[in-house]
């Protein structure tokens, strides 16, 4: 009687641990990420005032790229990056495609600089969605991912670190390991480059974070991966189709999430070595950014082994 009482009293004792670890992840983990109404419409140089609806990831592609630049108070990069992307891809004749910028909330008028920019490239398709709030990298290029209109879709940073024309060798690389619109992740990876200046000569707790990163993703799940966090990535639209609807973080450790997903749902996921260099301006907090990765890592991992976060394969249409 004394042991089975021990047993009971065992068990409850582990029910309660249990319940207690379910409810902390429950309250870290971010509230789901809700779209207005206006964040479902675009402005361009066609239509510098009147907003007009996007596109939905669900619908059939209507380019054969988007560029989705996601865009926190960069007046200052925005138009560098812009000139060297814009430069790039009108040599490649025969691909459509537009360049969506998601002003990520800024208050520093993004937004009208985007336009203006627009206005420049008048002759391309450059269009302009605001978000209501700042609600984090993460959330931005998850927002223009699910608007897009492209058959293959580019996150690329607004800074323009990640070298244009190295889109060419994730392109290639794509039309190997997802031939005919097949679901694909191409990830631009710097991992060739930690022990080239670039990265020697970047301060001290950035390389403190860097490997500490590199350490946790092994224990999370995709330490078959590089490098994760390079803001270069080519997606497959029917791999993007699957992965962002099922993205929950909305902060810069999202592309971890991405990754995480594409493995559970068996999508071929490859890496590309790029040119890469920092630029000036970097928004990132290094302390503060270090203690929300490893917080926001044991979110991740937690809700993926309890079930709470999950991705669904796309179900192929019947004949």
């Amino acid at each position: 009687m004394e042991q089975l009482s021990l047993l009971f009293g065992s068990v409850l004792v582990l029910l309660g641990i249990f319940s207690l670890a379910y409810a902390a992840v429950v309250f870290w983990s971010p509230p789901p990420i809700i779209t207005h109404d206006s964040e479902k419409k675009y402005l361009s140089n066609k239509s510098p005032s009147k907003p007009l609806p996007l596109p939905r990831l669900s619908d059939p592609s209507t380019v054969d790229l988007t560029i989705v630049v996601p865009a926190f108070n960069e007046t200052d990069r925005l138009p560098e990056m812009m000139r060297v992307t814009i430069e790039h891809l009108r040599t490649k004749k025969g691909r459509t495609f537009e360049i969506l910028i998601v002003d990520d909330g800024s208050s520093d008028g993004t937004s009208k600089t985007a336009l203006k920019l627009a206005k420049v490239y008048s002759d391309y398709d450059i269009k302009v969605v605001t978000l209501e709030k700042n609600i984090g990298k993460g959330g931005a290029v998850r927002h223009g991912m699910l608007f897009a209109g492209g058959e293959r879709l580019l996150m690329a940073d607004a800074d323009g670190a990640s070298r244009i024309e190295d889109l060419e060798e994730l392109w290639k690389t794509m039309d190997e390991i997802a031939p005919n619109k097949a679901p694909g992740v191409v990830v631009g990876s710097r991992a060739h480059l930690v022990k080239s200046e670039a990265v020697v000569k970047r301060s001290l707790l950035r390389n403190i974070l860097m490997y500490g990163l590199h350490t946790i993703l092994r224990i999370v799940g995709v330490g078959h991966i590089r490098d994760t966090q390079c803001g270069f990535k080519l997606f497959s639209r029917s791999a993007a189709q699957q992965i962002f609807p099922a993205q929950h973080l909305p902060t810069w450790i999202f592309d971890v999430e991405l990754l995480l997903l594409a493995k559970q749902l068996s999508i071929p996921v490859s890496e590309v070595p790029v040119e890469w260099h920092e630029v000036a301006g970097s928004k990132l907090n290094v302390i503060h950014a270090s203690i929300q990765m490893f917080r926001d890592l044991l979110i991740i991992r937690a809700n993926h082994l309890l079930g709470r976060w999950t991705a669904r394969p796309k179900k192929a249409k019947a004949d």
